[in-house]
């Protein structure tokens, strides 16, 4: 513990803050508390085990039955036998003693007051001793001086459960941030109003749709349906092209090439005003090669076995973290990254300006195809165009910003416009009087465009 608090204080020294993850939905099958203060029970401790759901059970039982774990091949050396009398449901809600090897069988489900089985009723007053032994763990990282949550599955636990606790947090440390994992755009407002989440994962809208673009499927016209969509709470929206559950961009079973993924970062990082993040080693084009042990090769880096991450390993360098063993084509890689977060983070185009897309009147008009994606950015003179295309050959296309939104961003008719190239730095272009250009498109290519 005290090596954490080191770490935190470190952290915040350096102007960094600290986010940790929490796992409010399950816990391991064979959970046990390690080290607890006096007078503190584990979860399920002080269960009754004979009843399938009790409110203040704080797990759902399966009465009269014991657990059959799922047959799969053991690695070598691995002995015993797991035993669990009666069974608990898991982790996905699985009522059924023998769940497969697709479920989620090595958590069990924590009960929240919700009779799952008894078609939903919830029971919430008096509050279940799941909330309360919840709550004390939030508030025991919160005064460990924690800056935020990562909240695993946030929309497995009742919306009501988060509305009761965050505030509670927050009066330990009113700047504590709140992040769902949630994957139901139907129940994003419920989760930021009702519940108090300050950001919320954008994965089955952005992040699904960026990711079929990169593979050649879909339409570039359907990001702005999804901002719009989104209206009102984009800025509370958390973007990003990888995490630890999602395959690595540059594995072959993504976009198999570092530079192929940039154009979809961009659009993650500048679309609106919410925050992006990045999984360690993207920057580098750390592609989760090699067969892991617990999942085999899937793309991903493994977060259950003792694993390398080579390429992140070439910037850390043995320690001296400079990126020494790096090739010239990473370190162009991670400039990229550099200045791309660089600028979504500091211009006040990307940080606080409105946003205007203008891909379905190109593509309407025939100037671009719905491979190709530009919108803009504006706050007062800060001015920024976005494009980026996912086309697999190079193609000339034309972009035209419409009336109104030129009228919108306070570009004046009368007045002559070029606009330069910040990412790359090696493209400017003029627009005529129709407020148009001509700009070649190589594969994968990507622009932020100030206007001047």
């Amino acid at each position: 513990m005290k090596e954490f608090e080191a770490l935190v204080a470190r952290t915040h020294a350096a102007g960094l803050k600290v986010i940790i993850d929490f796992v409010p939905n399950h816990v391991a099958r064979a959970y046990r508390s390690d080290n607890k203060p006096e007078g503190v029970r584990d979860f399920g401790e002080d269960d009754d085990p004979t009843v399938a759901y009790r409110p203040n059970n704080n797990f759902y039982y399966l009465p009269a039955t014991s657990f059959v774990p799922p047959r799969r091949t053991l690695p070598p050396g691995m002995q015993g036998h797991y035993t669990e009398s009666p069974a608990k449901v898991t982790a996905n809600n699985q009522f059924r003693p023998d769940p497969s090897v697709d479920d989620w069988f090595e958590a069990v489900k924590l009960n929240y007051g919700v009779d799952i089985q008894g078609g939903g009723a919830k029971s919430f007053d008096p509050v279940p001793d799941t909330w309360n032994k919840m709550k004390d763990v939030l508030v025991f990282w919160a005064n460990k001086k924690v800056d935020g949550f990562r909240c695993d599955m946030a929309e497995m636990v009742p919306v009501e459960f988060w509305n009761w606790v965050i505030p509670q947090v927050k009066e330990v440390n009113p700047e504590v941030v709140f992040i769902a994992e949630i994957y139901n755009p139907d129940q994003y407002k419920d989760y930021l109003s009702q519940g108090g989440f300050d950001f919320l994962y954008d994965k089955v809208l952005l992040y699904d749709t960026l990711r079929n673009l990169v593979g050649g499927k879909g339409s570039t016209v359907a990001i702005d349906g999804i901002q719009q969509r989104l209206k009102g709470i984009n800025h509370n929206m958390l973007h990003f092209m990888e995490n630890h559950d999602e395959q690595r961009l540059a594995s072959r079973f993504f976009a198999g090439d570092i530079w192929k993924g940039c154009p979809a970062m961009v659009i993650s990082a500048t679309i609106d005003r919410g925050p992006v993040m990045i999984y360690f080693g993207q920057e580098v084009g750390e592609p989760g090669a090699g067969d892991e042990g617990f999942s085999g090769e899937d793309g991903r880096t493994t977060i259950y076995d003792y694993w390398g991450v080579p390429e992140h390993q070439k910037w850390m360098n043995g320690g001296a973290f400079d990126g020494g063993l790096l090739s010239l084509e990473q370190k162009q890689l991670r400039m990229f990254y550099t200045d791309l977060l660089s600028l979504a983070g500091s211009n006040p185009a990307f940080t606080s300006g409105e946003y205007y897309d203008i891909t379905a009147y190109n593509v309407s008009k025939g100037n671009i195809t719905p491979d190709i994606h530009a919108f803009m950015r504006v706050a007062a003179d800060e001015k920024m165009l976005v494009i980026n295309s996912f086309n697999s050959e190079p193609k000339t296309v034309r972009f035209q910003i419409p009336p109104e939104v030129a009228d919108a961003a306070g570009l004046d008719e009368e007045a002559v416009y070029i606009a330069r190239d910040l990412l790359w730095r090696e493209v400017e272009v003029g627009f005529d009087e129709n407020m148009s250009f001509e700009l070649l498109m190589k594969p994968y290519s990507c622009f932020i465009f100030k206007i001047k």
